[in-house]
């Protein structure tokens, strides 16, 4: 045997044992931080820090799990119907049961499912049924803090008082809406390493997700974006179930789950992530729910002489407080800058700063998309009083989609309608025009 095949061997017996030695020391090291993890004695996110502080709230103690008694997700689950999908683009308006009938709000064509409609009493009788099924105690997630429609907001201190509880962020994500995947990691990560880590798998998913990070230094939530620069230890990640659209898949929903899984790996973080038949099984009533109480009122404005100048339209619109918004529209909104109603041309052109001087139309529609905007019947009566006054300074008639002229009898079930529906929306702790509400009706 040569000098070089010892030299080989000997070579080949330090490379296995260099191995053997480094897969020893990874092992330790994980096992190390394993145990940190497990004996940490901070406030865990997903917990009421309940351990910490000694002290139980009563709301907390009797569940703590994110819902109240009028809650969306507890409850027996019905047996589910077809829902129905809805279409962002199309116009949604009431059916009258049983009262004085008014043309101008008609069907939905943009739901599939046997074109199901739910009228003001069916929304009623519906508000007492669960969405969802109640989920068992060793799958509720338990947070530190809720909205205030649920749960005591009141902050702590963290062990011995040096530091502030982490509460959950429910003024950006809800799990009466989104399926949220809580995670706590034991080095920071940066902003860029979170949102490259699953893009590539993520972007199969339809349906919005929402990326949020403890601030530690503002000691607050914040959303993580692309060219953040902060890192973050304790993260919450959210699919949004439904929207306007409908409900989540199932392929969405498992694309979601297998990410957030392959995410804590690559972090090493500890992950919360819900059960997923439960939560696919929610996503099914809160949409359908969704489709009875989602319209939209539409008050149509006629020429009567000729047509109405774009000059004049606009004119009347800034004077009511109406500014162009970027799809053709002039807006009414409130001082935070959410739209309030809407005035569309009938023809095919929209309404644009560029083309007003040389722009006449037949026909313009006021339009109320009444679960995205709070106090819907003083919005609809604010509307109507300026659809009347343009009428009259245009010369036009206030008409329904059937071109007869609308009179107050006829609008008064509309508006008890709106406020049906708007009641059936805040006893699902959904309250029509809130933060909530603007997400699922996108």
């Amino acid at each position: 045997m040569t000098e070089l095949q010892m030299g080989l061997i000997g070579l080949g017996a330090i490379s296995v044992l260099a191995v053997l030695a480094y897969n020893k020391w990874q092992e330790n090291r994980h096992r190390k931080i394993a145990q940190r993890m497990m004996a940490s004695q901070h406030t865990d996110i997903l917990f009421d820090g309940i351990a910490s502080s000694g002290t139980v709230h009563k709301d907390d103690a009797e569940d703590p799990v994110l819902l109240d008694t009028t809650d969306v997700l507890t409850g027996e689950l019905t047996s589910p119907e077809p829902h129905a999908t809805r279409n962002s683009g199309e116009r949604v308006e009431p059916i009258l049961s049983g009262e004085p009938h008014c043309d101008s709000i008609e069907p939905s064509e943009g739901r599939n499912a046997g074109e199901r409609e739910e009228t003001a009493g069916d929304v009623e009788k519906d508000a007492d049924k669960p969405l969802g099924k109640r989920v068992p105690e060793s799958h509720r997630p338990q947070f530190a803090a809720t909205d205030s429609a649920m749960y005591d907001q009141s902050a702590g201190e963290k062990q011995a008082g040096t530091a502030k509880e982490i509460t959950f962020p429910f003024h950006l994500l809800s799990p009466l809406i989104d399926y949220i995947a809580s995670f706590e990691t034991i080095e920071a990560a940066s902003a860029h390493q979170i949102l490259e880590s699953q893009r590539d798998f993520l972007v199969r998913v339809r349906k919005p997700i929402h990326w949020l990070g403890f601030n530690e230094q503002q000691h607050e939530w914040e959303r993580i974006i692309d060219d953040g620069k902060n890192e973050y230890r304790h993260l919450c990640i959210g699919l949004q179930l439904v929207d306007r659209k409908g409900p989540v898949s199932e392929g969405d929903l498992s694309i979601f789950h297998l990410a957030m899984q392959d995410l804590a790996d690559e972090l090493m973080a500890v992950v919360d992530l819900p059960p997923r038949q439960y939560v696919l099984e929610t996503a099914v009533q809160l949409d359908r729910f969704s489709a009875g109480v989602d319209i939209q009122i539409g008050l149509n404005i006629l020429s009567l002489i000729q047509p109405f100048a774009g000059t004049k339209l606009r004119a009347l619109a800034e004077a009511a407080g109406m500014t162009f918004d970027d799809q053709g529209h002039f807006v009414r909104c409130d001082d935070d800058g959410n739209v309030l109603y809407r005035l569309s041309n009938q023809a095919e052109m929209g309404f644009s700063a560029d083309n007003m001087k040389m722009l006449s139309t037949h026909g313009i529609t006021f339009l109320l998309d009444v679960p995205r905007v709070a106090h819907g019947d003083r919005v609809f009566n604010q509307m109507l009083d300026i659809a009347q006054r343009f009428a009259e300074a245009l010369q036009g008639s206030l008409v329904d989609d059937n071109r007869r002229p609308l009179s107050h009898g006829e609008l008064d079930p509309i508006l008890r309608q709106v406020v049906e529906y708007q009641a059936a929306m805040a006893s699902r702790n959904l309250p029509a025009g809130g933060h909530l509400a603007l997400r699922l009706f996108s």
